[in-house]
């Protein structure tokens, strides 16, 4: 047992704060973690749990178990609740047992520019999938964080969470003005850079990519404003054959960061 009587009201005031964060879907303060992976992924991360509820089944796991005694030993308060009211919160078919209250991270934006700036801007990106998906995608390539402007979705929601799989737990990322991007960028020397269709602008693979850049990811159908198109320093297209004439915006992220980053030398 975790601890000594397991919860099995859903009025208890452990149930009422799990379900009130979930429903508004944003907190200032915390944000709300489901299931043993994004635990984890907090607990390496130093990121404090303010409590936490598990069900009996998690304990009847090897994975289960290691989890619990980390959680006794950062000093985060356990819960056991009863399986249904746990399964009565969760987003998915079937409950994986855990939920945690947890502490929104905060990072330094000077952390974006530290070696060489690669910087992801998400420009109004409204799909938390999406916008998980970008974010994973830029931990994975090394890029140094990311700006998101006005109209992004919350990248601490369920649905970001689960598209970055705690990627947005440690990636350094700054909510800011579009205009105010621009301008911090540009005072760092960090070359702007859009993707666009026009077929006079440069394939992406003839770019040098090596020095300081961010690339601007605008949302899907809309995709980047004029008026961010027109400030970027430097446009590049990627080369698709017809009638396709964009694509979805985690594809595109992946072949600019990736290229970005093979020429700084991921491979090695």
């Amino acid at each position: 047992m975790v601890g000594s009587a397991a919860i099995r009201s859903r009025s208890n005031p452990l149930v009422r704060r799990l379900r009130a964060l979930k429903q508004r879907g944003a907190d200032v303060d915390l944000c709300l973690l489901e299931g043993p992976t994004l635990v984890e992924e907090a607990l390496s991360a130093g990121i404090a749990l303010e409590e936490v509820a598990v069900s009996p089944r998690l304990a009847e796991s090897a994975r289960g178990r290691r989890l619990v005694g980390r959680l006794r030993g950062t000093g985060s308060p356990v819960r056991e609740v009863d399986e249904s009211v746990l399964a009565s919160l969760s987003e998915l078919e079937t409950s994986p047992g855990v939920l945690a209250l947890a502490r929104r991270p905060t990072f330094d934006e000077e952390s974006l520019y530290e070696g060489t700036p690669l910087i992801a801007v998400a420009a109004g990106i409204q799909n938390p999938g999406n916008l998980g998906g970008l974010l994973r995608t830029a931990e994975a390539t090394g890029a140094s964080g990311a700006y998101l402007t006005d109209g992004s979705a919350d990248p601490l929601s369920w649905k970001s969470l689960r598209g970055s799989m705690g990627s947005a737990l440690r990636l350094p990322h700054v909510r800011a003005r579009p205009r105010e991007v621009l301008q911090r960028l540009r005072d760092r020397g960090v070359r702007r850079i859009a993707t666009t269709a026009d077929p006079n602008a440069t394939a992406y693979h003839h770019a040098d990519l090596r020095g300081p850049v961010a690339f601007l990811f605008g949302p899907e159908g809309g995709g980047l404003p004029d008026d961010l198109l027109a400030a970027a320093d430097l446009r590049l297209r990627i080369p698709m054959r017809a009638p396709v004439e964009s694509l979805n915006v985690g594809v595109a992220a992946g072949i600019l960061l990736y290229e970005a980053a093979r020429q700084r030398g991921l491979s090695r």
